[in-house]
């Protein structure tokens, strides 16, 4: 029996070659989808899951209280490792301070190159589980060791022993003592090419070791098995509240655990509370694959029911020689499944081409699991679902016809027949149409911030590392070197570099300020001639000048500093500090510029302060001359710094280039789901074509009459043409409420938004409008075309 299903399925297949093609595209195009829509959700959920100690690992954040808002930050004080260890040892198995994953100069020999390194609490090789290649996971514990990737030790030593082996970072010297595996992409330490010890006897840590308002480090930690996260979490909370000063208890600050299960998927807080993040992706982007699945799956419940009349004394003969009707269900459902095996085979092959060009839009480097069997599990199990669902409906239609009707001739589908038909491609359509419209209104918000003024000039703006005191203590003679070569027009050193800040401060105090007021500051720490460096905007006083010696303790104040600090007359007020030092430090505005964007575009601009840095900065700021060409400018340049500071390398960026990759989340996102539109859109004009094609070849004599009678050509394309255009209508005013609903919420997420524009309706609603005319138009022209003669012979 099963063999004759599958006979009559295949000789089904092929005497509809038009149809078939179609469900099989579909189908295949839909299952593709899914799949590489499947790989990227799984490769999202199982984030960092490879460690061993997953669910037992935590980082420790802080929510502090500021202008009455609450805010959360990684950065917590070095005093809290030791706390941690001491107080609450049963609960946490390790407790480790880190600095952040940041570029590094870090060279041997002749090679040198900038690596994304940090340092760690030497426990962290056992709570990360890594496998070590080379050395043992104990490497840290040595004095100035560090631990090399694997892919960090074949760019620095080849096949060679790199065991022992001395590396320089700055002017710091640190023996390899060990070589671990890569860290997968999927997971939150996978750019960590090199790990250095964090140094309690370091300096900038020691100095610091019993300020709690300092907070500039990380913490992690592992939970002892049976410590329960949220309990060791609530325990923790005051543990830094009860260790300030009263002037510190105002900001209220609180700590608790942040679970490695969470990071990547969780990672936004508003009010102190996680309100999710990349989840909110994943939920949309496997939304989306669920419904380009759904529209190819209606694509061949149309295409099969709407074939029904001419199988309809198939059934007939098939029920009145003795076929039951569950037989019958068998019979269509076996097709359906064939047209699934099909469609599973080529959307094998359609994801394996095109998961180059996914991965490089997605950012991932997935594959296809081809020697996993769960993969095979899955996909064939997904395969018969798909079958099943696309098939089920019209198998129980047909079999439902009655074969008296059908042999006498009299059985008619109906005129009610074609409702579920017409209801199903409004779906499809109305999906479409949402998919457009999101995509035009994600691009939309990433155009309108980036056209939002970011006060200075990104053009021939260069940032270049300086993590050593060489530049700083060489910089008057870099400066004029580079400036007589005609290499750049103006240099300067910053604490931050332009599209990041590293300093939100709260210990100021000026005239006028509310006792009860919880601060927070964007502190930026600056050389002389900084702005003219980035061009920035003076609005009121000057600039920071080598001719005014006060300018050591001036400041210059944001124009929101300004209205944050309720300052009317800014010039001249005195700002006390109590952040640079043990004793206060007394600063005097001397200047008011324009807001200077260096965070999120989509957020509101912090308020700015603005300090002379005599120390050193971290970085330097260039502006390249016009007049030459960026390259030439370049082979000036690096010679000079190579030069001065011949343990690091030239490495550099440029300002507008980094500044564009603060679109780079939100542009993924446009992109993919401007492809999976697209998509969903030609799946749901291939459902529209066979329709049109069922339908022309359906009312062939009643065409082929009326033009015997004068129909116009014109005529003909409006009559067959109609029907497509109404449903795009009534889509369109079902799609436009539930775009609007969803992408108005989705731009609540952003402080700085636009505004949902009505042309976007207006232009996704005509170009759906032009794809279905244009769809039904060949099926309505050739059959307009059609000699009336050939139609008609047979009457």
């Amino acid at each position: 029996m099963l063999r004759s299903y599958l006979k009559i399925a295949l000789r089904n297949l092929f005497k509809s070659k038009v149809s078939s093609f179609i469900n099989i595209t579909g189908l295949a195009l839909g299952m593709a989808v899914a799949m590489l829509i499947g790989l990227w959700v799984w490769s999202e959920l199982t984030f960092d899951t490879h460690f061993a100690n997953y669910e037992r690992i935590a980082q420790v954040l802080q929510n502090g209280t500021y202008v009455d808002e609450v805010g959360t930050q990684a950065e917590v004080p070095p005093p809290l490792g030791p706390e941690l260890r001491n107080a609450y040892g049963a609960d946490f198995k390790y407790v480790v301070m880190a600095t952040d994953i940041n570029p590094q100069a870090l060279s041997f020999e002749d090679k040198k190159f900038t690596q994304n390194g940090a340092s760690f609490g030497a426990e962290i090789t056992e709570m990360l589980s890594l496998e070590m290649l080379q050395g043992s996971r104990k490497g840290l514990k040595e004095p100035n060791s560090i631990l090399l990737s694997e892919t960090l030790a074949k760019t620095y030593f080849g096949d060679a022993e790199p065991l022992g082996k001395i590396m320089q970072i700055g002017e710091q010297s640190y023996k390899v003592t060990g070589v671990y595996a890569d860290l997968p992409r999927n997971s939150s330490f996978y750019d960590l090419g090199f790990i250095t010890p964090w140094n309690e006897n370091e300096p900038y840590i020691k100095n610091h070791l019993d300020n709690w308002g300092y907070n500039s480090f990380n913490a992690y930690v592992q939970l002892t098995e049976g410590a329960d996260m949220a309990q060791v979490s609530a325990k923790i909370r005051n543990i830094k509240y009860n260790k300030v000063n009263e002037d510190g208890k105002k900001y209220k600050p609180e700590m608790f655990l942040h679970p490695m299960s969470q990071w990547h998927l969780y990672s936004e807080f508003e009010g102190g509370k996680s309100v999710g993040g990349r989840i909110t992706t994943v939920w949309l982007f496997g939304i989306i694959g669920a419904f380009v699945l759904l529209l190819a799956c209606i694509n061949f419940m149309n295409l099969s029911t709407a074939r029904s009349e001419k199988r309809a004394k198939e059934v007939g003969v098939r029920k009145a020689i003795g076929s039951r009707k569950n037989q019958l269900v068998k019979q269509f459902l076996s097709e359906s499944l064939l047209v699934a095996a099909f469609a599973f085979v080529l959307a094998l092959l359609l994801a394996q081409i095109s998961l180059p060009f996914f991965n490089a839009v997605a950012d991932k480097k997935m594959s296809l699991l081809w020697s996993n069997p769960v993969f095979w599990f899955l996909g064939i199990g997904f395969a018969l679902g798909t079958g099943l669902l696309a098939g089920t409906y019209p198998a129980f239609y047909l079999s439902s016809f009655q074969p008296i009707g059908v042999l006498k001739g009299t059985f008619k589908v109906g005129r009610l027949a074609s409702i579920p038909r017409k209801i199903l491609v409004v779906v499809q359509f109305t999906v479409s149409i949402v998919l457009i419209v999101g995509v035009l209104i994600v691009f939309q918000q990433i155009q309108f911030a980036k056209n939002r003024p970011i006060g200075y000039d990104t053009s021939g703006l260069i940032v270049l590392p300086t993590p050593t005191l060489v530049v700083h203590e060489h910089f008057d003679a870099i400066r004029n070197e580079l400036k007589n070569s005609g290499a750049i027009l103006e240099m300067a050193e910053s604490h931050s570099p332009m599209t990041d800040l590293y300093l939100a401060l709260d210990g100021f105090d000026w005239k006028g300020k509310d006792p009860g007021m919880q601060v927070s500051i964007g502190t930026e720490l600056v050389s002389h001639d900084y702005g003219k460096t980035v061009d920035w905007k003076i609005s009121a006083g000057r600039d920071f000048s080598r001719d005014f010696a006060s300018d050591s303790t001036g400041i210059i104040l944001s124009e929101t500093a300004v209205k944050y600090m309720g300052l009317k007359n800014p010039i001249g007020e005195v700002i006390k500090s109590h952040n640079f030092s043990a004793e206060p430090l007394f600063f005097r505005v001397i200047g008011v510029v324009k807001d200077v964007l260096m965070e999120s575009p989509y957020e509101d601009v912090r308020p700015m302060l603005y300090v002379l840095n005599t120390w050193k900065g971290n970085f330097a700021v260039l502006k390249l001359n016009p007049a030459l060409s960026a390259q030439a400018a370049l082979a000036k340049i690096a010679p000079v710094f190579q030069k001065h500071n011949p343990s690091a390398p030239f490495d550099y960026k440029f300002v507008d280039a980094e500044y564009g990759k603060k679109f780079a989340m939100e542009l993924r996102v446009g992109r993919l789901a401007g492809f999976f539109a697209i998509l969903a859109v030609f799946i749901s004009c291939l459902g529209l074509f066979g329709l049109a094609s069922f339908m022309a070849e359906q009312r062939t004599k009643e065409i082929g009459i009326r033009k015997v009678l004068g129909a116009s050509l014109g005529s003909l394309w409006q009559l067959l043409s109609k029907d497509f255009v109404l449903l795009v209508f009534i889509s369109f005013f079902i799609a436009t409420p539930i775009a609007y609903y969803f992408m108005s919420t989705w731009l609540q997420t952003y402080t700085y938004h636009t505004e949902i524009s009505w042309w976007i309706f207006v232009a996704t609603g005509l170009v759906i409008l032009g794809i279905t005319l244009l769809t039904v138009s060949y099926q309505s022209m050739w059959a307009a075309l059609t000699n009336p003669i050939k139609s008609l012979r047979s009457e």
